[in-house]
């Protein structure tokens, strides 16, 4: 990758030839076959309080977030965040939500949530031991049947709830680890495929079945009063405490 794409810029969208450009990194990034976001409509939620950024080289949209109020004042939903495969390695998922936490911020925002599959190793270990979300709800087959690489498994989904008010969050900013060795180490595990998405190109059963698995287990942790507060992503696996602190922070 050239020099000039090391230093990407963020901000928010502006015209409907960005927009336009978000819908085609939708369809490189999730596959042609899965439902897109329409450009007019991030646009018109954009003008109506919602957060529609990407981030560019020159002109060119490499990454983008797209998020939008909820029926809860302060709190955000954020339902894309995508990067192109030329632009991995950068850092820019980070950058990204970074740049959405002082956007909220600025407008008295405390706490986003947003959705993500929670067999896929690379998004838990971004959402909840880099940025600090916690998760303590979990959907079964939330979109229902999915294209591009989700076709073929079935959409379950984590809540992640991300505070920007806490001491997680401080963290995230400070770029320390969420959990201490000794609460590492104390807590419950739930393990995790490696690379899920390489499992459900090749063996469909065997991603199945690990869906399943992962689904009861979090499940019933989640019922026994646990949330997920960390994850281990050299031997994968969630990492799940009881402290009611955890989950507020």
């Amino acid at each position: 990758m050239s020099a000039e794409t090391t230093q990407p810029f963020i901000r928010d969208l502006k015209g409907m030839a960005e927009f336009h450009a978000a819908e085609d990194l939708q369809r490189d990034v999730w596959g042609p076959d899965d439902k897109i976001d329409p450009g007019d409509l991030m646009m018109v939620i954009q003008a109506e309080g919602g957060l529609a950024a990407g981030a560019f080289v020159g002109d060119r949209l490499i990454g983008y977030v797209f998020a939008f109020p909820t029926v809860t004042p302060g709190v955000q939903h954020s339902h894309r965040l995508a990067v192109r495969a030329e632009a991995r390695g950068l850092g820019l998922g980070l950058k990204l939500k970074l740049y959405q936490a002082e956007w909220c911020l600025e407008r008295d925002i405390r706490l986003v949530r947003w959705t993500y599959d929670p067999l896929r190793l690379p998004n838990a270990a971004l959402n909840i031991a880099r940025l600090g979300a916690t998760a303590a709800t979990y959907h079964r087959d939330y979109y229902g049947e999915m294209g591009g690489i989700n076709a073929g498994t079935a959409s379950d989904r984590l809540l992640a709830d991300w505070r920007l008010d806490g001491e997680r969050y401080a963290r995230c900013r400070a770029g320390t680890a969420m959990l201490t060795a000794a609460e590492a180490a104390a807590a419950h595990r739930i393990a995790l495929p490696a690379d899920f998405g390489s499992l459900l190109k090749a063996d469909s059963g065997a991603a199945s079945a690990e869906r399943l698995r992962v689904r009861h287990e979090i499940e019933a942790a989640f019922s026994a009063g646990l949330v997920i507060v960390g994850v281990d992503a050299r031997e994968p696996a969630y990492l799940l405490g009881r402290s009611s602190s955890n989950r507020a922070e």
